[in-house]
Parts: C-alpha cells; sequence; structure tokens
C-alpha cells in the first residue's frame, strides 16, 4: 500500500496543470479497502470525501444515534467554528520544488506512523455498527494508524487487542473509584496499549440540547464496561490526579482537551508526555474557540518540549496541512470515522482514513512540501 501511494503520487506530480486527480487515484479511492471481502454488500465506491460519509451516514443510523454522533453543546457555535476557522486558514504554495518523493512518516512515542492522522476517541461505537470497536479496530490498522479506544467503549478491551494490527491507546476518563480508575489503566497497558489520554475538559457534560431532544440512551443490549458511573464528579480532578495517574502505569500519559496555553505549560510541569488541543469536538462548553485558533498559542509555549496533537472539525487533508503547520505532530479524527463505521464498518473507518491520507499527500505535494519536517508557518498565506 506504501509504494502504491508513492507511485500515485508521482503520477500526480507529473500533470501539470491538470484539473482533474489522476485516473490512478481516482480508481484506487473508488476500489473501497482491501478490508472489504468479495461478496461483501458494502458498496463504498461512491464515497469520495468524508463529507459523503455523514450524508449517508444519517439515513444508515437511527436518530438517536446520529444526533449522538453529529450534535455539540448548547447552539453549536464552537462546532461551526472549528469547520469555519480550517475554512479561513489560507494557504501559501511553493511551486517548482521536488515532490516525486513525499515522507509523511511521523514518530509518536517511539512507534512511526505512516501518516500523521490517529482515530481519535469516541464513544459506543456498537449504536453505529454491529461489530462496534472491533470494526474501527480492524480500520485503523488496515489504514495503518493509531485507535485511540475510549472509555466509554462497548467493548472489553481485551477483545479489541486481539483484532487490532497496530497501535492503540486508551482515552481514561478519571472516575470517583480512583481502585477502579487504577485497575482500567493497568488493564489498558497490560493489553498492549501504548499510552493513556486523560480527558480533562469534562468535570461536568455540556448542555447537549440536541440529544436531550431525542432522549438518548444505550440499547438494552450495549454497555460501556469501564464506566461504572454517569453521574457528576464528586471528587474533582487536579493536576495532582494527573501526577498520581503517572505512578499507575509505565506507558506515555497525554492531558486532551487543554486550550489555554497557561494549561499547557501545567501539563508540562506535572510531568505529562503529550498534549492534545481539542475542545471536545464542541460537544462540552459552547463558545470556546476552534482547536486551530488555539493550537499556535499553545504550540508556542510548549516550544517542542512534549509532542502537540489536535482533533476538531478535520475533514480534508489540507486541514492536516494547517495543523502540522500551526505546531502539531499529528491530528485526530472523531465524528468522520463513526460516520465511516456507520456506512460501512471496518472498511468504512478504512476509507475515511485513505481518503483523508490521499489528500493530505496531494497537499504537501501542491503546497511544494515534501516531507513533514518540511511543513512550517511559511505554507500558511499571511494577510
Amino acid at each position: 500500500m506504501e509504494q502504491s501511494r508513492r507511485n500515485l503520487l508521482k503520477s500526480f506530480t507529473a500533470l501539470a496543470g491538470a484539473s482533474l486527480l489522476p485516473s490512478e487515484v481516482q480508481s484506487q479511492i473508488k476500489a473501497g479497502s482491501s478490508v472489504l471481502k468479495k461478496g461483501d454488500p458494502i458498496d463504498l465506491s461512491e464515497f469520495i470525501n468524508l463529507y459523503d460519509f455523514e450524508k449517508s451516514a444519517e439515513s444508515k443510523m437511527t436518530k438517536m444515534a446520529f444526533e449522538y454522533v453529529a450534535s455539540g453543546a448548547a447552539d453549536e457555535f464552537t462546532v461551526k467554528w472549528n469547520r469555519q476557522a480550517l475554512d479561513t486558514i489560507k494557504l501559501n504554495p511553493t511551486v517548482l520544488t521536488d515532490v516525486t518523493k513525499l515522507d509523511t512518516k511521523v514518530s509518536l512515542f517511539g512507534h512511526q506512523l505512516s501518516h500523521p492522522i490517529l482515530v481519535a476517541p469516541t464513544a459506543f461505537h456498537k449504536i453505529m455498527h454491529p461489530d462496534g470497536e472491533l470494526a474501527t479496530a480492524r480500520g485503523a490498522s488496515a489504514a495503518s494508524t493509531i485507535y485511540v479506544v475510549s472509555s466509554f467503549t462497548t467493548t472489553r478491551i481485551e477483545e479489541i487487542s486481539k483484532v487490532a494490527t497496530h497501535p492503540l491507546w486508551f482515552q481514561l476518563y478519571v472516575r470517583d473509584d480512583r481502585a477502579f480508575t487504577k485497575d482500567v489503566v493497568q488493564k489498558a497497558e497490560a493489553q498492549g496499549c501504548k499510552a493513556i489520554c486523560v480527558t480533562v475538559d469534562t468535570p461536568v457534560g455540556g448542555a447537549r440540547n440536541r440529544q436531550q431532544r431525542v432522549k438518548f440512551k444505550l440499547p438494552d443490549n450495549v454497555n460501556a464496561p469501564y464506566m461504572v458511573s454517569l453521574g457528576p464528579q464528586k471528587n474533582p480532578l487536579t493536576w495532582k490526579d494527573i501526577e498520581w495517574l503517572q505512578t499507575c502505569t509505565k506507558i506515555p500519559l497525554l492531558v486532551k482537551g487543554i486550550l489555554n496555553p497557561d494549561d499547557a505549560e501545567k501539563a508540562i510541569q506535572s510531568g505529562v508526555s503529550g498534549i492534545i488541543v481539542s475542545n471536545h469536538s464542541g460537544r462540552n462548553l459552547d463558545t470556546v474557540p476552534a482547536t486551530i485558533e488555539a493550537l499556535p498559542r499553545i504550540a508556542a509555549k510548549v516550544n517542542k518540549r512534549v509532542p502537540l496533537l489536535m482533533d476538531g472539525g478535520i475533514r480534508r487533508g489540507t486541514d492536516v496541512l494547517k495543523a502540522i503547520a500551526l505546531g502539531a505532530n499529528a491530528v485526530l479524527v472523531g465524528k468522520p470515522i463513526c460516520f465511516g463505521l456507520a456506512c460501512g464498518g471496518a472498511a468504512g473507518v478504512e476509507k475515511v482514513l485513505s481518503i483523508l491520507q490521499y489528500e493530505f499527500e496531494l497537499a504537501m505535494a501542491l503546497t511544494g512540501k515534501s516531507s513533514i519536517a518540511s511543513i512550517d508557518s511559511s505554507v500558511i498565506w499571511k494577510q
């Protein structure tokens, strides 16, 4: 797969002035997925970009499940801003540079990924597809990337680890029962998870009006085994808990949900291994800024002391390029993965990632950037 991508991009760069993708790229994308088996009724041939998955998923998912995935908090300004802010950023291409060979690899905590695109933690995958997180893990592995399993997984981590052929990370909500929390962390580590991502932006849930209107609840046959209590925290999560968590595990610990540069500094001082710039996809506090707007300030404060990741609104390869140019080491994708899962199970997840990977390679080639290391703020058009 890696060599075929390189050949496709080489073909593409030879088509100077062409207005369409080369036929090889078109046929590769239309072909769907290596996960797709002969005789499988799923037809992904018409899915061209990530927005196609959302459109199709609405008709394939229950209204309750679709609203859960698609919605945000309150008036959903932040959900809109995540996209608008990315769309507003203009690119500054450089021409006549050699982009026949692209280096899209990135290393995170000793593991090399083919592309700087990870699967973000999202909840309750069995309400989207019967195979749930097993399909997500298979799709992520087929796309050669990391899947961050949610605390709200509807499949136990030991089952997921059996089907994953690429690294898993585990996203953690710290519960009042600290013994239970420690047990979950150590179980995730024992099952081969390579990092723990602690969500720190959710002392309480947001005003999720769309979820309220559909009276969201899990079906009777679906449960989240690692969430013993869904109520509000009685014992507040503080930086001391972050320090305590690091004594519970030997694998890297990242904090997810940072928007304030001062919090990024506190995170580093507490000893974390990485930071995820996130506004919870606009699902908690509405009217906070888009993550791509917060990213440069946090990147300046962190100054490459720890890896910096970002999620929120990523839908195009150009979005990935912009995030890296503004200081991220990699991005995470959430909602499109859920929609891909609903549309095609493991094959749908892989195709979402494959499309985004191709678009990112094309964005690199078209802006004259041949490696991740060469992508910097010069690729952003300055007013």
